[in-house]
């Protein structure tokens, strides 16, 4: 089956596989090929470089480049005493020299230092070199050390590239050299010398490469199983409190709301005020509950459905009021604006907040005034619950501070702003804004084909 191109020529799979094989070797060994990449610092210290003195393993973030740097020396004096002394003892120092020049290069440019050994390859292929040609014997380790050094640094892909390239550069050489100006006449090719070296150490190289890849995805996965432990015993404890608190608060608001209902008779001819209050105990009571099974009864299994009952929104605000005001707290509504439907989650939040400051003031401010403005503005949700100062006789009740830090959570869900504060007159101020995109307009219909 052939695949045909946008300008109708037809491409056999061998075209494809030739050329994806081509866009390959041009991504590990073209692409970004000089491109500064250093090696990393040496990061973890084993246990006998823990019982150095500090001064020592002060300087162990660097054996990866002295060890490298001495593999570098090392090969500059072999190669300096293994030239034909003919060079001189200035030219055979200047051929080691340029022999290690990439195994140093491997450490902030490694495909790159890859394409140095090539050139120095051909550089002393050129100058001829008795029974070692075209690779000296100091090229020779240098070249395998290079190919070493960056299959350590970058994979297994390379380094077969690194070995294909080689062979193909090998042969290349002693066709030209032999058939071309003499260079290599007499003398016999260390090529297939070169390839079962570079196979070993390559094979080496890319094993433990390999293995250094697994060791970090394994120690990787580790440090994510490791979160994924803490932040699931997180949610273990936290279910486990909110089952709890499940069970004590509405143990507790059944009872209130049973005692409640049976109240008024136990009590001869009680009088109209007092039933009132029991019943506005009750519903309170109940509405609680519900609440609290709504939030809290996931938690109990897994089978668990929420009520059908709808989310309180800013339309129920009134019932909101009317409640308080039967518990004894005088509030006023302001609304200014446009009245417009908002996101649920604005809505719910809006009346949630609404309800704890209200809340907040019947405990820490019994007896005081309490107003809330609701504000509809282009850019949002304005809202503002104020209280003045507590009256009469009734001693505040304490509080854990839960009630602004839940507030202020909603409202950094929704990414909008609050301030809470006291005012000059000894009351308690709630000031939120909420912002709410502006839905965009519906673009105008394409007028009718034909229309004028």
């Amino acid at each position: 089956m052939t695949e045909t191109t946008t300008g109708g020529t037809a491409r056999t799979p061998e075209f494809r596989l030739a050329s994806g094989v081509i866009e390959t070797l041009r991504q590990d060994l073209v692409t970004n090929a000089f491109a500064y990449r250093p090696l990393p610092l040496q990061e973890t210290p084993g246990r006998f470089v823990r019982r150095l003195p500090r001064p020592i393993r002060a300087y162990f973030p660097w054996t990866r480049y002295a060890m490298v740097g001495a593999l570098a020396l090392f090969i500059i004096v072999f190669t300096a005493g293994s030239q034909s002394s003919y060079l001189g003892d200035a030219g055979e120092l200047l051929m080691g020299m340029m022999a290690a020049a990439p195994v140093v290069m491997t450490l902030v440019r490694p495909v790159a230092a890859w394409w140095a050994a090539v050139a120095l390859t051909l550089v002393f292929a050129a100058l001829g070199g008795g029974s070692s040609w075209p690779w000296t014997p100091g090229g020779f380790l240098a070249y395998v050390a290079v190919m070493v050094l960056v299959t350590l640094r970058t994979g297994p892909r390379v380094a077969a590239w690194m070995w294909t390239l080689t062979l193909a550069l090998g042969f290349a050489v002693s066709v030209v050299f032999r058939n071309g100006s003499g260079y290599g006449y007499g003398y016999g090719t260390n090529l297939p010398e070169m390839a079962v070296t570079s196979a070993f150490a390559l094979v080496i190289a890319s094993s433990i490469q390999i293995r250094r890849h697994a060791k970090a995805e394994v120690s990787a996965q580790q440090e994510v199983t490791a979160v994924e432990r803490d932040r699931r015993t997180l949610l273990e404890e936290r279910t486990t409190i909110a089952r709890e608190l499940h069970d004590v608060v509405a143990h507790h608001m059944s009872v209130v709301a049973i005692q409640a209902e049976a109240a008024p008779y136990r009590v001869k001819n009680p009088p109209p005020e007092l039933e009132a209050a029991f019943v506005t105990i009750r519903e309170n009571a109940v509405a609680a509950l519900t609440e609290l099974r709504r939030v809290l009864g996931v938690v109990r299994s897994a089978d668990y459905e929420a009520p059908d009952a709808p989310q309180p929104t800013l339309a129920s605000l009134d019932g909101l009021l009317a409640n308080v005001r039967e518990a004894g707290l005088s509030v006023e509504k302001t609304v200014t604006g446009a009245v417009r439907e908002l996101p649920q989650g604005v809505e719910l939040s809006a009346y949630r907040i609404i309800q704890e400051a209200l809340s907040n003031t019947l405990r820490h401010a019994p007896g005081a005034v309490a107003g809330v403005e609701v504000s509809y503005v282009l850019g949002g949700l304005g809202i503002r619950i104020v209280n003045e100062a507590p009256t009469g006789d009734v001693r505040p009740s304490p509080g854990a501070g839960h009630g602004i830090t839940g507030m202020r959570e909603r409202v950094a869900m929704l990414e909008g702003e609050m301030t809470v504060g006291p005012t000059a007159g000894g009351g308690y101020e709630v000031a939120v804004f909420i912002p709410v995109p502006s839905r965009p307009a519906p673009a105008p219909a394409a007028p009718e084909e034909g229309s004028a």
